[in-house]
């Protein structure tokens, strides 16, 4: 039998340790049907992810831009919550924003310089509390649905599924910008 070099053995035991210290398994969330609880459990595993590590930052650390072009963390969570909020009203609702829910969320949209300058001055919570509210009503109109009408197109190349996927993927996405923007923060 051949020996293993050096680099097969370091990549057996990092995939063995991360499959044994292993955080979470994905399973569908019960109370949902079985491809929308799976969304469901990563959507909600990200979610709280993100919330624990944002949780504890002060105004100074919420509002900081590290250059002129940067996002603060505050804006970036706000905007996780209008793209999951576009996402709802256009998949659960089938219809489009208010003129009200465009002028509220349309500033977070985009995360450009009216973000930078409209989107501070609010605690960490004031975001996560806006996400909490946002997600809730996701959940609810999830809940509702069934594995059909997530594989349903609603446009010439997407389906529900994939519109909740791209939610995940954008959070995963801002994941790091978040985790880059707290490396920067000053001591």
């Amino acid at each position: 039998m051949k020996s293993l070099n050096k680099n097969a053995v370091l990549l057996i035991f990092c995939f063995s340790f991360s499959v044994v210290n292993a955080q979470h398994e994905i399973k569908p969330e019960k109370g949902y049907t079985p491809q929308i609880g799976l969304m469901v459990d990563m959507l909600e595993e990200l979610k709280d992810r993100l919330t624990e590590d944002i949780n504890d930052l002060d105004q100074a650390e919420t509002d900081y831009l590290f250059d002129d072009k940067a996002n603060s963390i505050g804006a970036i969570i706000m905007h996780l919550v209008a793209t999951e909020a576009y996402t709802q009203v256009e998949t659960l609702e089938e219809r489009t924003w208010t003129v009200e829910e465009r002028e509220f969320w349309l500033i977070a949209a985009g995360l450009g310089a009216e973000s930078r300058d409209k989107l501070k001055g609010k605690p960490i919570k004031y975001y996560l509390d806006q996400w909490d509210q946002v997600r809730g009503k996701t959940l609810k109109g999830l809940k509702a649905k069934d594995d059909a009408w997530f594989a349903a197109t609603i446009d010439e190349s997407m389906n529900n599924h994939w519109a909740w996927f791209h939610v995940l993927e954008h959070q995963a996405n801002h994941m790091g910008q978040i985790a880059m923007v707290k490396k920067r923060l000053p001591e």
